[in-house]
C-alpha cells in the first residue's frame, strides 16, 4: 500500500509559518497589557481577565502562555539595566556615569516606572526589584569596589539614592524633583553614588 505524503490541508497546525508571528504578537500584547494593569491596579488588584481584556484575547490564551498571574507577572517584570561596564569608566566620573545611566534608563523604558509602582504597594513586585538589583548591580559593582565584599551594602546604597529619585520625579510627580534637568539630577546625586562607589570607609 502507497502512503501519500499529507496534503497542505491536512498539514499539522505547527507546520504554519504564520503561527511564530501571530505567537510573538499575542505574547507581546499580553505583556504590554499586564504592565499597564500592573502598574494602574498593582499585583494583588491585577486580573488575568482584565488583563486579557485589555489585551483583546480570551484569559484562556494568557494561561496558556504564562500559566498563572504569578508566571505572567515574572514574565512583564523582566528588566534589563543594562549596567554599564564601570571598570572601564575613569575612576572620577563612576558617579555621574551611573547616576545618567538610570536616568537615560528609566526615561525610555517605562517597564521601570511600571515596576516602581508595583514595588512600593507589594511584596511581589518589591521582591522582584531586590532580585532585578541584586543580580544585575552587584557583579558590577564588585568590579570597582575597593573592598568587593563591600558590593551588596555599597549597591543597597546606591539604590536608596536611584530609586528614591525615580520614585519621586516618575511616580509621586512631586514638582521640585521633575523640574530638575538632568544634567542637574546628576549634579545633586553623583557626589553621594560616587563616594558609595569608591570610598573605602564611609
Amino acid at each position: 500500500m502507497v502512503e501519500h505524503a499529507p496534503s497542505a490541508a491536512g498539514a499539522a497546525p505547527d507546520a504554519d509559518p504564520a503561527r511564530p508571528r501571530r505567537s510573538a504578537a499575542t505574547r507581546a500584547a499580553i505583556l504590554a497589557a499586564a504592565r499597564d494593569r500592573f502598574a494602574a491596579d498593582g499585583y494583588e488588584r491585577a486580573t488575568i481577565r482584565a488583563i486579557a481584556k485589555d489585551a483583546r484575547i480570551d484569559p484562556s490564551m494568557v494561561m496558556r502562555y504564562y500559566g498563572n498571574k504569578e508566571g505572567l507577572f515574572a514574565a512583564a517584570s523582566e528588566i534589563d539595566l543594562r549596567v554599564p561596564d564601570l571598570s572601564r569608566v575613569p575612576r572620577e566620573e563612576l558617579g555621574a556615569r551611573l547616576v545618567r545611566h538610570f536616568l537615560e534608563r528609566w526615561e525610555c523604558d517605562e517597564t521601570l516606572t511600571a515596576m516602581m509602582r508595583v514595588g512600593v504597594t507589594n511584596e511581589a513586585g518589591a521582591e522582584r526589584m531586590r532580585g532585578v538589583f541584586a543580580e544585575q548591580m552587584g557583579p558590577v559593582l564588585a568590579a570597582v569596589s575597593p573592598v568587593p565584599e563591600e558590593a551588596p551594602t555599597r549597591a543597597a546604597l546606591i539604590a536608596s539614592q536611584i530609586l528614591g529619585m525615580a520614585l519621586c520625579r516618575y511616580v509621586l510627580h512631586l514638582p521640585p524633583a521633575v523640574g530638575l534637568s538632568r544634567d542637574e539630577v546628576v549634579a545633586w546625586l553623583a557626589p553621594t553614588v560616587q563616594r558609595y562607589l569608591t570610598a573605602e570607609q564611609p
